[in-house]
């Protein structure tokens, strides 16, 4: 199967289908909050995600596929799927329904606290996507997407976006409080070596991104090779290594872009580049905007 030639699900499709555009909101092309599905996400043939999908499941079930491996969501459980992950519907009840969330990965940028406080809930949903949830915790989570849903709906805030993703943050911290007894037990399961090599390389970046970006060092400190490395990542995240350095390199600079009063100048050593005009490039290369552009934006 040539992956690269999935279709990538996004917010611009969602808003634009007619059948469910009355009753989804959204800000700009980066996060769309709803109540129903229509087989509008879930397609009976494999997807490759451009967005991130948070949903629970309150009635009814749906088989699906994660990454060619099959889950059941049924009710009372909740459901993330990330970035990059294929994604197909293989059975929905008729009975089904739920509560959705998609953003993108620029809201994500915009929300999500550094990559250490995350990882274990990272790494969980990797091979968990359904968990379940008590009764309190969905009530919670459902709480969560009602006040969303009408903040989203606040077109006249001039802080809307701001509102969204300070509450969002907050239910991404409830997510974590709920899931934390599983991260122990997880801990201490068999695991593939290709992701205890994933985790660990995820563990050294968050450590030596900001020094580090070749895929070469985090090898040596990992006691394998590049190749073995670059195999391991691949195979258990759908990402290469070095995009998951790039990546923790940008987030980490447009956060101090958006958040810091460093100037360029100071950004660009705090994050190791030989000087301003080669950070500039890099960071274009992977947004499409300069700095100083990203800065005003």
């Amino acid at each position: 199967m040539d992956l690269s030639k999935l279709l990538d699900p996004n917010i611009p499709t969602l808003k634009s289908l007619p059948d469910i555009v009355s009753e989804i909101n959204t800000i700009d092309d980066d996060f769309a909050i709803f109540d129903k599905l229509d087989d509008v996400l879930l397609m009976d043939y494999p997807s490759r995600l451009d967005v991130a999908i948070f949903a629970l499941c309150l009635k009814g079930s749906c088989r699906l596929g994660i990454n060619l491996e099959e889950y059941t969501l049924e009710q009372g459980q909740m459901f993330i799927a990330m970035p990059d992950q294929i994604i197909q519907c293989f059975k929905m009840s008729d009975d089904f329904s739920g509560a959705y969330i998609v953003f993108s990965k620029n809201f994500i940028d915009g929300v999500v606290p550094r990559l250490h406080e995350i990882l274990p809930l990272f790494f969980y949903i990797n091979t968990h996507p359904c968990i379940t949830l008590t009764s309190e915790q969905l009530d919670s989570l459902l709480e969560y997407h009602s006040f969303l849903w009408k903040k989203v709906r606040a077109s006249y805030n001039l802080y809307r976006r701001e509102v969204v993703r300070g509450l969002f943050l907050s239910m991404i911290y409830e997510m974590y409080n709920f899931c934390s007894p599983y991260f122990a037990a997880e801990e201490g399961r068999n695991k593939p070596r290709q992701q205890e090599i994933f985790e660990d390389f995820l563990k050294e970046v968050s450590l030596s991104y900001k020094k580090e970006r070749g895929v070469n060092f985090y090898a040596r400190k990992l006691c394998i090779t590049p190749k073995h490395l670059s195999w391991a990542v691949k195979e258990v995240s759908g990402k290469t290594a070095g995009t998951w350095i790039d990546e923790s390199v940008i987030l980490e600079a447009k956060t101090l872009l958006k958040s810091s009063d460093m100037n360029i100048q100071q950004i660009s050593e705090e994050l190791n580049f030989a000087n301003q005009s080669f950070f500039g490039k890099y960071f274009k290369h992977y947004t499409g905007m300069s700095p100083k552009e990203y800065r005003k934006k």
